[in-house]
This record gives C-alpha cells, structure tokens and sequence, in this order.
C-alpha cells in the first residue's frame, strides 16, 4: 500500500511459526464459500512452555471500514494463561477494538455482538492448535 510509482514488490516472507504456535479463523457467513463474511477473526498464537500467551495477533474483518488489528485483545491476552475463563472475557475485549457499520447484510449492532463469539472460538482452535 506504500510502494511508490514504479515500484514493484517481488515476494513476501512470511517467517515459520515457532513451537507451540497456533492460528485459527472464525468466520460468520451466509454461505460458506465464495460469500463476504458479517464478521471474521483471525488469531495466531504463541504459548510458552508453562502455557503462557507470549505472542498474539488477532485481526477483525467486517467489523470497521478495513480489516483491524486488535490491539487491546492482544495486550490482554499476554502474559496470561489461556484458560476458558480469559478466553471468555478476551472476546468481550474484543467488541472494544472494532467500529461495526450497519449495511445491507448486517446491523453494526449485530456485528457488535458476535465479535466476541468468533474471537472466542478462534482463541480455542489457536489455543488448541498450538498444544497440538
């Protein structure tokens, strides 16, 4: 989004997960392919060897007018222990990192409310992911 006129980009590196990594994405669809989503999250994971949360990145879809890291789910969930209970309340977290609008396939109200729902199930594949 920042090359200059005539610039090209030639590759992308994308560095390998490390040990007890994990991503997940959690998705709300009318169909399941081929269909803009009302609202997707992606969560990639690191746990250290005592289960603590060492790395995380999560990032909103439909939810704002592009794609959003959030940023305060992400300060939440580090140092933490990602127990049923810190993944609950990350989701509601995450309803704070986002600015919904309302448009034809969803209310931003709606959107507002299932946020929480998909980060937590993203959180718990990820979670589960990198415990393998």
């Amino acid at each position: 989004t920042v090359l200059a006129p005539g610039e090209l980009m030639r590759e992308i590196r994308v560095p390998r997960p490390g040990p007890r990594s994990g991503s997940a994405y959690a998705r709300l669809s009318y169909r399941d392919v081929l269909d803009l989503c009302i609202v997707g999250v992606a969560t990639g994971l690191t746990l250290g060897p005592d289960s603590v949360v060492t790395g995380a990145r999560l990032a909103l879809g439909s939810v704002a007018a592009r794609p959003v890291r959030a940023s305060g789910t992400e300060a939440f969930l580090l140092g933490k222990v990602l127990t049923d209970d810190v993944i609950h309340e990350a989701g509601a977290v995450a309803s704070t990192d986002c600015n919904p609008i309302s448009d034809q396939r969803a209310s931003a109200d709606y959107r507002r409310l299932m946020v929480p729902v998909l980060t937590r199930r993203s959180l718990a594949r990820a979670r589960d992911a990198a415990l393998g």
